[in-house]
C-alpha cells in the first residue's frame, strides 16, 4: 500500500494496511479470555506523547503476562512513530489521536482449525481522541461516583499490568452510568481505600500536600507520574497514601489524570462538592495544568473548550 492513505492505517504482524482489513481469529485468546495486554499514547499539536515511556510500561505487562511479542522495544517505539506518521495527514489542524499498540497471546490451537500461526498477534492502532465528547468535563469538572464493585487486589491480578480484561472497571463503570450517564466511576480497593477508575488515576489536594493511592493498588499511569514530577519541580508535596471516602470528601481539591484528559478537575465524589462552592478549577489542579501544558508545548484545556456546546452531554467512554 501507498506510504500516505486516503484512510488509517494499522500495523497487524508485520504489515501496514487499512484498519477495515486487520482480521484476528476468533479463537484468539484475547477474545476468549482477554489474554493480552495493550499501551496507549496520546499526540499533543500532532506530536507523540512519552512513546518510550508508554512502550517500557507496555513491555511491563508483557513480561508480567509471560507474553513473548517477537520483537524487542526499540522496534516497537519505530513502527508506532512510522504508524503515526502515515496517519498523520488525516487529522484536522486541531486534532490528535490516541496512538497505542495491543498485543494478544494468540489463537487457541484447535485440531482442524487449517490456521498456519498461532503465535501473538501484534496490532498498531490510531484513533482520534474523543475532544467535542469530554470538552463539558474542562468547563464544568466531572463528578465522580464510587460503585459497589471493589478494584482486583493485587493478590489475585497485579492492577499495575495494562491487560485487555477491563470488565472489573467495565462492570463498575456501567453501575456508575446507569446513576448518572455523565459520571466516572473511581472503584475502592478490598480494603475500602480510593483505588482509580477506567483509565484514570485520582489525586486529592489537603492542607497543602498533593495524594494519591499507592502505586501497588493501581495502574501507574505516565501522566499521573508526569504530574507528580511537575508539582514535584514545582515545590509541591507530593506522596502516596491510602486515602478514604473521608479524606475524599473533605479535600481542598481534586482531580483526574490519564492520556487522553492529561488532568482535569473533580467537582464532586458521591454528590459531595469539593472545594469551595463553583469552585471548577482549584488553584493548585490549575497550577499544575499550566505546568503540564507548558510542559507538553500545547493548550490542551483550550483544545476541548473550543469543542464545548451548551446544553452537549459529556462521554465518559
Amino acid at each position: 500500500m501507498s506510504a500516505l492513505a486516503n484512510e488509517r492505517v494499522a500495523w497487524f504482524n508485520g504489515e501496514f494496511m487499512p484498519e477495515r482489513e486487520v482480521r484476528i481469529p476468533f479463537r484468539d485468546r484475547s477474545w476468549v479470555y482477554g489474554d493480552g495486554c495493550f499501551d496507549m499514547t496520546r499526540t499533543f499539536g500532532h506530536k507523540l506523547f512519552k512513546v518510550t515511556e508508554h512502550v517500557e510500561r507496555l513491555y511491563r505487562s508483557l513480561k508480567y503476562l509471560r507474553i513473548e511479542p517477537g520483537f524487542g522495544p526499540q522496534k516497537m517505539i519505530a513502527l508506532t512513530e512510522e504508524l503515526f506518521e502515515r496517519n498523520r495527514h488525516l487529522l484536522g489542524p486541531d486534532d490528535d489521536y490516541w496512538v497505542g499498540q495491543r498485543i494478544s497471546r494468540g489463537v487457541k490451537d484447535v485440531p482442524g482449525d487449517n490456521l498456519d500461526y498461532h503465535g501473538p498477534n501484534v496490532v498498531l492502532e490510531c484513533a482520534p481522541l474523543p475532544l467535542a465528547q469530554r470538552a463539558k468535563l474542562f468547563k464544568d469538572g466531572i463528578k465522580v461516583i464510587v460503585p459497589s464493585q471493589r478494584r482486583v487486589p493485587p493478590d489475585s491480578l497485579s492492577p499495575r499490568a495494562k491487560t485487555h480484561n477491563y470488565l472489573n472497571l467495565i462492570v463498575a463503570d456501567q453501575e456508575v452510568q446507569s446513576i448518572d450517564p455523565e459520571a466516572w466511576a473511581v472503584l475502592l480497593d478490598i480494603n475500602g481505600n480510593i483505588a482509580e477508575g477506567l483509565g484514570s488515576n485520582i489525586f486529592i489536594v489537603r492542607g497543602g500536600e498533593i495524594l494519591t493511592p499507592r502505586e501497588k493498588f493501581v495502574l501507574p499511569g505516565v501522566s499521573r507520574q508526569t504530574v507528580i514530577e511537575l508539582a514535584q519541580q514545582d515545590g509541591l508535596i507530593v506522596r502516596e497514601a491510602d486515602l478514604d471516602l473521608y479524606d475524599a470528601y473533605n479535600a481542598d481539591e481534586a482531580f483526574l489524570t490519564s492520556t487522553s484528559l492529561c488532568i482535569c478537575p473533580i467537582t464532586k465524589i458521591n454528590g459531595v462538592a469539593i472545594g469551595p462552592p463553583k469552585q471548577v478549577w482549584g488553584p493548585v489542579t490549575q497550577r499544575l495544568a499550566k505546568a503540564y501544558q507548558g510542559f507538553v508545548g500545547h493548550d490542551f484545556v483550550g483544545q476541548y473548550l473550543k469543542r464545548y456546546v451548551e446544553g452537549a452531554p459529556a462521554r465518559a467512554f
